[in-house]
């Protein structure tokens, strides 16, 4: 039987303090959950795994959301993406990643396709040089002064864009790593 590798995107743990996961608990947790290799990457909720059968991204990431909340008594939206995935999303960046810095680059992975209506009423221009482009289920943000200092992001997380989907974002830096995380095992 085939081996998939995959990363888990939990979103929003370990951040200021809120839904606290330590990742010394997060890995025997999904090693418990049946899952070979498991690895974590930094503390803001990124696990990678090895699982064999059909790719069942879904079912995968109900299975982590469940055990996180009776282990550590809260809800999480995890998302989870296969290597090919990861890699096409990598592959596909329209920004010049490797002339930028990692913080000045991110990735919003959706749990759905994203129609383009629902960005319409974004002003571009208004927030050059700050530009953004989707993908799929993915949306690539260029930032040149960072996340925390984007006027931009902060229109694409509003709730009338991200109504009804899971989002998570992480920085090129993490997105690059994640597909080296789960490149498949020689």
């Amino acid at each position: 039987m085939a081996i998939t590798r995959y990363a888990a995107l939990l979103r929003g743990i370990n951040v200021g303090g809120n839904k606290k996961v330590p990742m010394a608990q997060l890995r025997p947790l999904i090693e418990h959950l049946g899952y070979d290799d498991v690895a974590t990457y930094l503390q803001s909720g990124n696990v990678t795994f090895a699982a064999s059968g059909s790719g069942d991204e879904s079912g995968h990431a109900a299975a982590i959301e469940k055990a996180v909340a009776d282990t550590f008594g809260f809800t999480v939206d995890v998302l989870v993406r296969d290597h090919a995935y990861l890699r096409a999303v990598r592959d596909d960046c329209p920004f010049p990643a490797a002339e930028l810095e990692g913080k000045q680059l991110h990735v919003t992975y959706f749990s759905q396709p994203v129609e383009a209506e629902r960005f319409a009423g974004i002003d571009l221009p208004a927030y050059a040089p700050e530009d953004f482009r989707l993908g799929d289920r993915a949306l690539y943000l260029y930032a040149p002064d960072g996340l925390g200092r984007s006027k931009l992001a902060e229109q694409l997380s509003r709730p009338a864009v991200t109504k009804g989907l899971i989002a998570t974002s992480r920085n090129w830096n993490t997105v690059v790593k994640l597909v080296e995380l789960t490149s498949p095992r020689e």
